[in-house]
Parts: structure tokens; C-alpha cells; sequence
């Protein structure tokens, strides 16, 4: 079971180890090895769940959840799959469902968080003087509402291909599976969310 300094964040993140090697352990039973399989996935799925749903609440949720999910069917996890597209999907579905059951999309943040910490969208427009230039705090204005009406009209699923791919690395192909659909479709996908941002922010890049 996962334990409660690992979902607290309270243990460090484990050094490389074969994580096949974790896998079989942990679906023998070995605790310690499905907690350092948390360990190498806690960041990235807390920071996934969070860019989709803009809620700490929820994405503490999901979190949770979706480690649980892991821990009750791991044993039934082929190695002969990527054990990271597998949380990745179990992560995601969550993310979908809980975006699916919103009835009012609430207003979106320019900030997302990546490996590096916090992103702003408006970073490269941001006031960096309390004097700065009336013209550029307005322009930094109307970056951020236009970034927000982007990320408020995407579909869940192209939020989620988004994220995928621009945060978490991944190549098509394995958004594709993750989302069980096709490589193809989730390349339309990214394109049509390219596509959204290109026309709204045309006049800044």
C-alpha cells in the first residue's frame, strides 16, 4: 500500500534502479519496491494531474487515486509494455473524467507546472518595474486573456495531448496509446491545438 510519507511528498525521490526489476518485486508483493516505483513517478503525476485540472484539490485526488489503481492492478501489468504510458493512461482517464463531470469550466491560469518549476505564459511580456511602459502592461494584458480563452475552449482531450506532449515529453505514439486511440489522431489533435494558439496569438510571435 502507499504509504503516507509517500503521498505526502516527504521522501526523496529514489535513485535509478531497474525498474523492471521493481515491477516484478512489487507484484511478488515487496512494498518497499511499489514505493520507490512511486518515488520515480509522484512529480510528474501530480504535475500532470495538476496542468489538466488547475485545482490542487482535484489533482491531489487524482493523485491518490491513481496510485491506488496502480497498486490494486499491478499484478495484471504486462511487462511488454511501457509501465510509464500505463500510469500515464490511468492518470489521464481520471483527469478526463473529473473535467467531463465540471459543469462550469472555471477561468485558467497563464501558469503551468513543468519539470522546472512554474511556467508563466506571459513571461516574456511580464511588468518587470512598478514604471514600466503603460503600452507593455497592457499588451501583457491581452496575452494573458488570450491565453486563457485557448486553454479554456480546448477539449479535455486535446488539454490532455497538450500536456502530454509539451510537459511530459512524450512522443506521439505513445500519446496515442496512452489515450487509446492512434498515433495519427493524436497528432491532428496537437495540430488543431497548434493550430488554436496560432490564431490567437498571432500578433505576438
Amino acid at each position: 500500500m502507499v504509504t503516507e510519507a509517500v503521498l505526502e511528498g516527504q521522501i526523496s525521490p529514489a535513485p535509478a534502479v531497474d525498474e523492471t526489476a521493481l515491477i516484478r518485486a512489487a507484484q511478488q508483493g515487496d512494498h518497499d519496491a511499489f514505493e520507490q516505483l512511486v518515488r520515480s513517478y509522484d512529480r510528474p503525476v501530480l504535475r500532470l494531474a495538476m496542468n489538466l485540472l488547475r485545482s490542487p484539490e482535484d489533482a491531489r485526488d487524482v493523485y491518490q487515486e491513481a496510485f491506488l489503481r496502480v497498486y490494486r492492478n499491478l499484478g495484471s501489468f504486462r511487462l511488454d509494455s511501457s509501465f510509464q504510458t500505463w500510469l500515464y493512461r490511468i492518470v489521464s482517464n481520471l483527469c478526463l473524467d473529473h473535467l467531463r463531470r465540471r459543469k462550469v469550466r472555471r477561468e485558467e491560469p497563464a501558469v503551468a507546472q513543468t519539470q522546472d518549476g512554474p511556467v508563466d505564459y506571459m513571461q516574456n511580456v511580464r511588468e518587470e518595474r512598478a514604471d514600466v511602459d503603460p503600452q507593455r502592461s497592457l499588451l501583457s494584458k491581452e496575452l494573458g486573456e488570450r491565453i486563457r480563452q485557448v486553454l479554456g475552449g480546448l477539449t479535455p482531450r486535446e488539454r490532455t495531448v497538450f500536456e502530454l506532449r509539451h510537459y511530459q515529453g512524450l512522443r506521439l505514439k505513445d500519446i496515442g496509446e496512452t489515450l487509446g486511440t492512434s498515433e495519427e489522431a493524436a497528432k491532428n489533435c496537437l495540430f488543431r491545438v497548434t493550430q488554436k494558439m496560432r490564431v490567437a496569438l498571432g500578433d505576438f510571435v
